[in-house]
């Protein structure tokens, strides 16, 4: 588990510093991703779906993303895009393409399947969070009017 950690953490910083992130966010930035991929492991880990352990783990990162951006004072985007860097099917997705290159189409539409499900769900966690987050800063508004 120890493994998982520090790996889900440094891929996600690494990729902060590839998107340009600055300075003083990337070790947040790794932080949401890490926080997101033990979420998912440990989800998985106790026998949900990985589908299920997506989505909850893309909604978790959306909702820490957008808290470091009101209480930092950044974009969201710099959180949230090296937040889901962990859970992106990228192996799937390699699979998928070898599996075509070799003409087994049918292990290649199942990969690729797999990966627009994957995909799919990591975007609805995402527009959940900003639902949820859209929904709290209108409750705010009218509690204090």
């Amino acid at each position: 588990m120890f493994a998982q950690v520090v790996t889900s953490f440094f891929a996600s910083a690494a990729f902060g510093v590839l998107f340009n992130t600055p300075k003083d966010s990337v070790i947040k930035a790794g932080l949401v991703g890490m926080i997101g991929w033990v979420l998912y492991y440990g989800v998985v880990e106790l026998g949900t779906n990985k589908i299920t352990a997506t989505l909850l783990a893309a909604f978790v990162v959306g909702v820490i993303s957008s808290f470091f951006a009101k209480m930092f004072k950044t974009p969201i985007i710099i959180f949230t895009v090296s937040g889901i860097i962990p859970l992106v099917p990228g192996g799937l997705a390699y699979s998928s393409m070898k599996s075509w290159v070799e003409n087994d189409y049918d292990l290649a539409v199942e990969y690729a399947t797999q990966v627009f499900m994957f995909a799919g769900v990591i975007a609805l966690g995402l527009i959940l969070a900003e639902v949820l987050n859209q929904l709290m800063i209108k409750y705010n508004k009218r509690k204090r009017v």
